[in-house]
């Protein structure tokens, strides 16, 4: 069973990184599209909390650094 606060920034991101994939998909740009699935996809491969959320942060702040 994953501790609590894994469990929270893997259901946090992965709201961040559905709502980027969806925004990707409707304007039909790539990189919000491959973001949102990376914020998606990355908890099932970590487990640390530490890292969840920094993977998460990176990854979102990326949204805002990296768009069209």
């Amino acid at each position: 069973m994953p501790a609590p606060a894994a469990l929270f920034a893997a259901i946090i991101f992965g709201i961040v990184g559905l709502a980027a994939f969806r925004h990707g998909r409707k304007t039909s740009r790539w990189k919000p599209m491959a973001l949102g699935l990376a914020l998606m996809v990355y908890p099932y491969f970590f487990s640390t909390p530490w890292l969840l959320y920094g993977i998460g942060v990176t990854l979102t702040a990326a949204l805002f650094v990296f768009k069209d």
